[in-house]
């Protein structure tokens, strides 16, 4: 599927599909021409030959829904009734295309609404049948029709959209391509009456056509095609293991702790965004056991996320062991161009103890990402020491042995040149002090060292005999033995410790992720596709998808879900303690799953309940409406058969009349039922050939011998002939001659009239009756819509809907309009005899 995206119509996507056809067929393909709406434009049509077609023509007014609607209020011209036959569009026959089975369909304007009797309700559905059909379609769209722009589309127009497409749908493409031209341009365009005909040009110009509407409407095309590259883009590199930046758009991720200078950095990271064209802004708070994670506010994050999303960012929380790789793996993933940290809060002996922070180790990490490290005012106002709270990084565990060897020595040559001004007991509690400090530093296995070497320092430098070992003495053995026990006990305390805060930071981080997640499913990110985005961020994986088993690769991370499936994570491997919290996504993508499939399968029920409703209103409707003929009819023939009366042969004629007309009500409503089941099935047969009104009119009235009375003819004999199935314009013209008579007061009349307008040929039928609210209009052609007219004996609503039903199938229209002087006035509009139909019989001379 290939789709051509432009701003609003006359920007040349027909144009450019009919090209495309062309430049395909030259090369051997086989294409066809599903329907183009040319709109009477020349040069477009002038593509349409040497192409095959299989489209009907079709008046467009009855094609959009809502036509007729005036430029004033600024109203997409596309979407007005035009009377230009050259430029009318056609109807698309689905199954004829599904039979011929091209290589190659163009089907214009994807958006469109199929008439009536159509197997789909839109066009965009038709198109999927032919895909999965293998048939290659090239389609059209504008950008007001897109399901996600309407609202702002109506915001900028004035004007809701209508007809609209699901994004989905349209992502789903091989190929997305802008038709894209200057605003100016495409005004010139329709001022040179290339876009619609002369006579609509100042009213588009003034309304729809606007030069604001027209650059709003072009930047969210631009825009929208935009996102589907960069979808694309992401999606070949992820495809090809490219983890390299592509600078093709600017990103800017900054992190964020929960501290007081996130709002300094998340306004900094905004203006940098905001220096490029199309800047985006993305915030991230890495969740785990050490780092940004640390010393986290819930509150502030919360107020955080809404002042990025206030400044057009999005928000994201991922979780990590190591904060420093998890933001750079997240920059990447996201392709960012920049990373936004703030300086260190940490003090200048926790940094000396503690080594590198997270920004100069994510600016090793960076690579081709650019970092800023934004000062502020809390930047090294940490605490004095480091915090126990903490889990011993690599450079403490490496150097706290050694401060065990080093440290008692430093302490023995201080003392040693203070010889004489402390006493053994002051000594020996400095050494003591030491041990608890290494202890305090470098956890057990660093305090057992500088135990051992404190003891035998002490014995051999301060207790006698001086300058040798004494272990014989039991003071040293006690010494030794109080060293290793304090040291033990006190490097005990502070693995213990660092192994409960680490386990309650990894609470800490796994709630703050889940709540993160259950935020997300209440703001309504509860679908499929949205939560897998958020699985993907969260972890920093590379890709996330749904499989139906088990998939065997080392580096993928997966979990089986509740309905069967797996979800896999590909890009890291991820450890046992992120893998809970994975198992909580999974549940509730699972929920999500089962969810979707509920709602395809109430979907699929729906088509059934509407069958069940009509059924239901059928069987309301014609309860009493079959009853009433059948039961005059009976009482009739009963009263005739019956021996005890003889009857007079005025009272027989009398009892036959009502016999005959009771069986023609009942004949009619059956005919009616029948019909319009198959115009709903799509079973309807035609054979339209020229037909003459002076043909169809009497016999239509002959069926209604209380109409014919009141009818007065005007104009038929003289009327060309129009291309028609003579049988059910029949039943059109009686159908709405009964509806003009039964509504039209006593003594007035009922006027068919008929006359040419360029090419096609309107029959009018006119009464004056109460006439109908123009709100009304479109409600009075739906089945069983009576529209307060409370007498049931005249039938069951089906007339109208029925005349209209059969005109359209014939390719033509049928409208309500005032009659002058009031009452109301039926239009059938069909084509003139000498526009052609593939396949269609020629003129036969009359």
């Amino acid at each position: 599927m290939r789709v051509l995206v432009g701003a609003a119509a006359g920007v040349g996507k027909t144009y450019r599909m009919l090209d495309e056809g062309h430049r395909r067929a030259a090369r051997g393909t086989d294409v066809v021409v599903g329907a183009a709406d040319c709109r009477g434009r020349p040069h477009t049509e002038a593509l349409l030959h040497g192409l095959e077609r299989l489209e009907r023509p079709e008046h467009a007014s009855g094609n959009r829904p809502g036509g007729g609607l005036g430029y004033g209020s600024g109203r997409d011209p596309a979407s007005a009734p035009v009377r230009d036959p050259g430029g009318a569009p056609g109807t698309f026959d689905l199954d004829t295309a599904l039979r011929r089975r091209p290589e190659l369909l163009l089907l214009d304007d994807l958006a469109r609404t199929n008439p009536p009797g159509h197997r789909n309700a839109r066009r965009w559905q038709d198109v999927e049948e032919l895909l999965a059909a293998g048939i290659d379609v090239v389609s059209t769209i504008d950008v007001q029709h897109l399901e996600s722009l309407s609202d702002v589309v109506e915001r900028i127009t004035e004007v809701p959209p209508g007809e609209t497409v699901p994004d989905g749908f349209v992502r789903r493409a091989d190929q997305i391509v802008l038709v894209d031209v200057d605003p100016e341009e495409l005004r010139r365009r329709m001022a040179h009456g290339n876009v619609h005909p002369p006579e609509m040009v100042d009213a588009a110009l003034a309304g729809w056509f606007r030069p604001g509407n027209l650059t709003a409407l072009r930047e969210l095309a631009l825009l929208w095609v935009a996102d589907r590259v960069d979808d694309a883009l992401r999606t070949y590199r992820s495809d090809h293991g490219i983890a390299g930046v592509w600078e093709a758009r600017e990103r800017v991720v900054v992190g964020l702790t929960g501290g007081p200078e996130g709002d300094t950095l998340i306004r900094r990271a905004g203006r940098i965004a905001a220096r490029s064209a199309h800047g985006e802004l993305s915030a991230v708070h890495v969740v785990g056991g050490d780092g940004l994670a640390a010393g986290a506010s819930s509150g502030a994050l919360a107020r955080q996320r809404r002042l990025v999303e206030s400044i057009g960012g999005s928000y994201h929380t991922v979780v990590g062991e190591d904060v420093p790789t998890a933001l750079v793996e997240f920059a990447r993933a996201s392709d960012a161009t920049q990373l936004v940290l703030g300086t260190s809060r940490r003090g200048r002996l926790e940094r000396f103890l503690t080594g590198r922070g997270i920004g100069e180790t994510a600016v090793t990490l960076s690579g081709g990402i650019d970092v800023h490290m934004v000062t502020h005012e809390r930047a090294g106002r940490g605490r004095l020491l480091p915090s126990l709270r903490r889990t011993l990084p690599l450079p403490r565990r490496i150097a706290g042995p050694l401060a065990g060897v080093v440290l008692p020595v430093l302490l023995t040559l201080l003392l040693d040149r203070a010889r004489g001004s402390l006493n053994l007991t002051s000594e020996a509690l400095l050494f003591l002090v030491t041990v608890v400090g290494v202890a305090c530093f470098g956890g057990i296995g660093s305090a057992l060292v500088a135990a051992v070497t404190a003891s035998l320092l002490l014995n051999y430098w301060f207790m006698p005999p001086i300058g040798a070992f004494s272990f014989g003495d039991p003071d040293s053995v006690l010494v030794l033995g109080v060293f290793v026990l304090v040291a033990g006990i006190v490097a005990a305390i502070v693995d213990r410790s660092l192994r409960l805060s680490r386990r309650a930071s990894r609470a800490t981080a796994e709630a703050e992720t889940l709540s993160a997640l259950a935020g997300s499913v209440v703001r309504g990110e509860h679908t499929v596709p949205a939560l897998l985005a958020r699985t993907r961020e969260t972890f920093g994986a590379h890709a996330v998808e749904l499989v139906d088993h088990p998939v065997d690769d080392p580096a993928a991370s997966q979990v089986a879900l509740g309905d069967g499936g797996f979800l896999v994570l590909r890009g890291r491997t991820l450890p046992a303690a992120e893998r809970r919290v994975l198992t909580a996504f999974a549940a509730h993508v699972t929920a999500a799953v089962e969810r979707a499939r509920l709602a395809e399968a109430a979907a699929e029920a729906e088509p059934v309940k509407a069958a069940d409703r009509m059924r239901t209103a059928l069987l309301a409707a014609v309860s009493h409406d079959l009853r009433t003929p059948l039961a005059a009819g009976w009482a009739a023939v009963a009263s005739l058969r019956s021996p005890d009366v003889d009857f007079s042969a005025e009272d027989r004629d009398e009892l036959l009349a009502t016999a005959d007309e009771s069986m023609a009500r009942l004949s009619r409503l059956v005919e009616n039922l029948l019909d319009m089941s198959r115009l709903q099935a799509g079973a309807l047969a035609l054979d339209l050939r020229p037909t003459a009104w002076e043909e169809v009119v009497p016999a239509a009235l002959d069926g209604l011998p209380d109409a014919e009375h009141r009818v007065t003819l005007d104009g038929l004999e003289h009327s060309p002939l129009v291309l028609a199935d003579p049988p059910l314009l029949e039943r059109v013209v009686a159908n709405l001659v009964a509806n003009a008579v039964r509504h039209s007061p006593p003594g007035r009349g009922v006027r068919l009239g008929a006359s040419t307008l360029s090419g096609r040929v309107e029959l009018r039928v006119a009464d004056r009756g109460p006439g109908l609210p123009a709100a009304d209009r479109d409600r009075v052609f739906e089945p069983f819509q009576r529209l307060g007219d409370t007498d049931n004996t005249t039938g069951v609503g089906l007339g109208l809907a029925l005349a209209r039903g059969l005109t359209e199938a014939m390719g033509g229209t049928l409208t309500a309009e005032d009659t002058p002087g009031g009452g109301l006035t039926m239009v059938v509009t069909l084509p003139g005899a000498d526009s052609r139909m593939p396949g269609a019989p020629a003129h036969a001379d009359s």
